[in-house]
């Protein structure tokens, strides 16, 4: 009768090499390994599979719907969900930008006529979805007769889609929004904007220069706006040897929305992106 390897044994393993077996004071649960001391600290016993899929209901919420090990499983489905959703769209750039740009501004008919020319270049353009910026490249895209795409997120003051998205995908965690950002387009507009487009852009470039994703170009709109944070970059991190000259380089800044498009359309064309 073969032995059990998490049953104590008189002999030690140790003695013959070849019949090593796991701890007997070791249990483990798919990749996960734990000493009993480990379990009582994080919790004690925990109840069996079929314990917790047969324990009977209450009228509560269910506990387990607000653990992390459930959240794992919302966290896949948006993964699946995203990836299922944009597959197929081809060639598309993401435009990032403040969502408190008003409408009618400078900034918002800028955001909306780059929309307009990704599209008319043969790009879909993918926005956060909500509103300003986000909105005004989404509505270039759309009233230019292109795919408008829009990866909106749940935040605690709701941010609600703009009317301009064709395709729309919710997100309830910015890691997984991010990613469906990296890994469908092929470019990065950056239009002004706060955190949230910093954090976006900085993303980015990490990517970019650990070598994660492919280098791509990622294109600031406005010298008056972006200058001064190369300038910083230049004056301050590159002397500090905390940046690479080449890692400023990953940045193109442009005022012409045309040079913008033009510098993501021949990136495209010299790297056989198609739609």
């Amino acid at each position: 009768m073969a032995s059990c390897p998490f049953v104590e044994s008189d002999k030690d393993p140790a003695d013959n090499p070849s019949q090593l077996t796991p701890s007997p004071w070791t249990v483990r649960r798919g990749r996960v390994a734990m000493r009993p001391e480990a379990a009582a600290r994080l919790g004690g016993r925990r109840p069996t599979e079929d314990e917790k899929l047969l324990a009977g209901r209450t009228a509560e919420r269910p506990h387990f719907l607000e653990e992390d090990t459930w959240r794992v499983l919302r966290i896949l489905s948006e993964f699946v969900e995203g990836f299922e959703a944009l597959a197929g769209v081809g060639p598309a750039v993401a435009v990032f930008g403040s969502a408190r740009t008003t409408p009618g501004s400078p900034a918002y008919e800028l955001a909306r006529d780059i929309g307009a020319r990704l599209a008319k270049a043969g790009f879909a353009v993918i926005t956060g979805g909500g509103p300003g910026s986000m909105e005004a490249a989404n509505r270039g895209a759309h009233e230019a007769g292109g795919l408008s795409i829009g990866c909106n997120i749940e935040l605690p003051h709701e941010q609600h889609l703009n009317p301009y998205v064709d395709l729309s995908v919710e997100f309830h965690y910015f890691f997984a929004r991010k990613t469906m950002f990296v890994k469908y387009a092929d470019a990065f507009v950056i239009m002004p904007g706060g955190i949230g487009t910093l954090d976006e852009l900085f993303e980015s470039l990490t990517l970019i220069q650990t070598g994660k994703i492919r280098n791509f170009p990622v294109v600031l709109i406005g010298h008056a706006y972006w200058d001064g944070l190369l300038a910083w970059m230049r004056d301050v991190q590159l002397p500090a040897g905390a940046v690479a000259e080449a890692d400023i380089d990953l940045l193109r800044v442009v005022d012409d929305p045309g040079e913008a498009v033009s510098i993501i359309a021949a990136f495209a064309k010299a790297n056989g992106i198609e739609g």
